[in-house]
């Protein structure tokens, strides 16, 4: 037998066992067996109301989000068929070939700081839908788990040796080519928020961008990351979910390359941090 053929054959049939498990994990990956998990805006469009005698939410801010109407984006043919089919194979080719750095990285970080080499975090998904996100540990089993980087008090202690690695690579974000695979991302589109990012959540509301599917990066992503305030995070989603489009994905795709090398857009802290920084200035 040809041997492309018999590799043909082996990467369809890997490829039929992984999406008949992703199948089967992601109800449980969007928490449809845990009812009191799941997000009592999911579906509803939002605003942040402000309010000093609540408790400081991720974004440091305090008050609680309102619902003020029901979702009504239909998702085009482009980005129903078409981006969620490069999705899969993206995330499927993905999963095969990065398996060795999988791997590698894998002992590093169970050498560095022994204890699960992936974590998950509660992140607010399509139409605020709460999923599981996966990544690659970066911080110590020590580190608060729901604490965005920018809310600790010196987050330098918090990470590991691997962990600063990877983390200016991005490389901790490559467990989420899963969360793509299975569905609940997509390569490209907006970040996705903590679950308790209602300032962020707002605001992305005002510009429609919780309307789509979260990315591994995005146009908000390549032009400026932990640089930029929450308004023009928000902002730049918008722009990309009104611009949706094969071009638009390609140029953000392009855009996302160069974070493999020292990306010094990344700050330990986030935007929070940078403040800390310039003011000290």
């Amino acid at each position: 037998m040809n041997p492309f053929l018999i590799v043909l054959l082996i990467l369809a049939g890997f490829f039929v066992v992984l999406y008949t498990v992703a199948m089967i994990k992601r109800p449980g990956s969007v928490y449809k067996n845990k009812p009191e998990e799941q997000n009592p805006m999911h579906g509803k469009k939002v605003r942040f109301i402000e309010n000093s005698n609540e408790k400081e939410n991720a974004d440091g801010k305090c008050g609680h989000l309102e619902a003020i109407g029901e979702t009504s984006h239909k998702a085009g043919f482009y980005e129903k068929v078409i981006k969620r089919l490069v999705d899969i194979i993206l995330s499927f080719g993905g999963l095969i070939i990065l398996s060795p750095v999988f791997l590698i990285l894998s002992f590093w970080i169970i050498i560095d700081d022994p204890g699960p080499v992936l974590f998950t975090q509660k992140r607010v998904g399509k139409d605020k839908q709460y999923f599981k996100l996966h990544k690659f540990r970066s911080m110590k089993m020590s580190t608060p788990h729901d604490k965005p980087t920018h809310m600790l008090e010196n987050p330098e202690q918090y990470i590991t040796k691997s962990g600063k690695f990877i983390r200016a690579h991005s490389l901790d974000e490559l467990p989420q080519i899963w969360d793509i695979f299975i569905g609940n991302m997509s390569v490209i589109g907006p970040r996705p928020a903590l679950w308790n990012q209602d300032w962020l959540t707002a605001c992305r509301d005002e510009y429609g961008a919780n309307d789509i599917k979260p990315g591994l990066s995005g146009w908000a992503q390549i032009n400026g990351r932990d640089e930029l305030e929450i308004p023009d995070k928000a902002k730049l989603d918008g722009e990309y979910k009104n611009n949706l489009g094969f071009k638009m994905d390609i140029r953000c795709f392009l855009g996302s390359l160069h974070v493999f090398g020292k990306d010094d857009s990344v700050v330990e802290g986030g935007t929070g941090e940078m403040r800390k920084q310039e003011s000290g200035k």
